[in-house]
């Protein structure tokens, strides 16, 4: 999230001045102004958190440039003079859009970070290794802007936490609590592998679906151009000296007419409504209910479920220590395990549950419904032993493998399903071009016209 400063001032007419966290200006704003309120005072400006490059220039050395955040060109200007520079310049750079980095950068910062940790180097020397060496410069940013708050004292989860449109919110939780939790080493390996298995899914999955789907996208734009432009051509003619069609030729063209005559409806009609359901869909309510019924979905939603239900796992083993504090655990897993939904059934029903009525981990689990019968036998098995903590690793593992397994089955299933379609729309084409060679018209002299332009048409 991007950071924003406040200036006011008070009714006695004493300045006001802090910094929040929030989405966008818009957001930020309205958070200023209900602060505004509690606090009684008025907001005079609300100042984004900016990149301000600068060349600057020490004695007789070389000049060289650089950049920095800050809310005022200001601010840029009196540091870099205290650290004994020549200010030559100081702008704001004008397009600060930060692009998400790839995926394949954000699993090798966690792979590396986890390797290097292991080997007992020092975090802080970590992130300023892999800030240095990282070419993105959006992921480079957010690493130095964590690093910098680190040496400052500030809360590790809430570091990377503000970060998460950038690492994603899984990999900014697991982080953030990795330095609080004492076992660092642990969960940055848990992040990686999962990170790590994660990528290698969608590669497969966009190697393996990427022919079929521009094949099928090539194959209706083909169709829709035959069907609304070439073959009428043909059955026109037909109509035209009065013949009588056979009839899918006749639905054809009456679906091709239709077509033409009214395209730009249907393209409204289609593509309104696919607006709005994805504005929606980005909305936190959106996302709420696309994450309840997602896994609903066939094929695809029970491996989606057993993948939420994993990383709620290896959160929970990472930082679970003791029935003394595993309402925080929880918690935590819930928060990271990147299903809305889930997070507020565990948050509403189970928590409450195990808080105000004493109520046992699978007993909580149970009564909210997003965990599977199998994850809660575990879990009860793991209550009874006092082996829950292992448990949660065994079920965080067996679900790995048997969604890694099944995603294999499901992308095969997918490009069946995609090449039954290319087979059948290319057989209803065949069919109906077929069919128009079977039309005999009644006049044998009229028909060699009409086969004549048949052929010229369809050559």
């Amino acid at each position: 999230m991007a950071e924003f400063r406040i200036e006011g001032v008070t009714s006695a007419g004493k300045p006001v001045q802090g910094t929040l966290e929030a989405e966008n200006a818009r957001a930020a704003r309205k958070k200023a102004s209900q602060l505004a309120q509690q606090r009684n005072f008025k907001i005079l400006r609300v100042i984004p958190r900016s990149t301000w490059v600068f060349k600057v220039q020490r004695g007789t050395e070389k000049p060289f440039t650089g950049e920095q955040k800050a809310f005022s060109k200001a601010e840029v200007k009196e540091a870099l003079q205290r650290m004994g520079f020549r200010v030559i310049y100081v702008q704001r750079r004008l397009l600060d859009f930060k692009a998400k980095p790839p995926a394949t950068e954000i699993v090798t910062f966690v792979r590396v970070s986890a390797d290097l940790i292991k080997q007992k180097l020092p975090f802080n020397e970590i992130m300023q290794l892999l800030a240095n060496d990282i070419e993105n410069r959006t992921l480079r940013e957010t690493i130095k802007d964590i690093n910098t708050e680190l040496k400052q004292g500030k809360d590790s989860e809430k570091a990377f936490v503000k970060h998460e449109a950038v690492l994603g919110r899984f990999t900014a939780h697991m982080l953030g609590l990795a330095s609080k939790s004492g076992n660092m080493a642990e969960i940055y390996e848990s992040t990686a592998k999962f990170l790590e298995r994660q990528a290698e899914f969608k590669k497969n999955l966009r190697s393996a679906l990427i022919t079929p789907v521009v094949t099928l996208i090539v194959l209706f734009g083909a169709v829709i151009y035959y069907v609304g432009y070439i073959f009428p051509a043909t059955a026109k003619l037909f109509v035209k000296f009065k013949i009588d069609l056979p009839p899918m030729t006749k639905a054809t063209l009456a679906l091709s007419d239709f077509l033409v005559s009214n395209i730009w409806i249907i393209l409204l009609v289609l593509t309104i409504p696919t607006v709005l359901a994805v504005r929606f869909f980005m909305t936190e309510r959106g996302r709420f209910i696309m994450d309840r019924f997602v896994w609903k979905i066939p094929v695809i939603g029970s491996l989606l479920h057993k993948t939420s239900i994993e990383i709620f796992c290896r959160v929970f083993y990472a930082l679970y220590s003791g029935s003394g504090e595993n309402i925080d655990v929880i918690r935590m897993a819930s928060e990271a395990c990147g299903n809305s939904y889930m997070e507020h059934q565990v948050k509403t029903i189970a928590l409450p549950m195990m808080i105000q009525k004493g109520a046992g981990i699978t007993e909580a689990f149970e009564a909210t419904g997003v965990f599977t019968k199998t994850a809660i036998s575990r879990f009860h098995s793991g209550a009874e032993t006092g082996t829950v903590k292992h448990t949660a690793y065994q079920l965080a593992e067996y679900y790995e493998k048997e969604t890694t397994y099944k995603m294999k089955n499901a992308i095969d299933f997918i490009q069946l399903w995609i090449a039954m379609v290319i087979m059948i729309v290319l057989t209803a084409l065949t069919i109906v071009s077929s069919e128009t060679a079977t039309i005999k018209p009644k006049n044998p002299v009229m028909g060699c016209v009409v086969n004549e332009q048949s052929n010229r048409n369809l050559g």
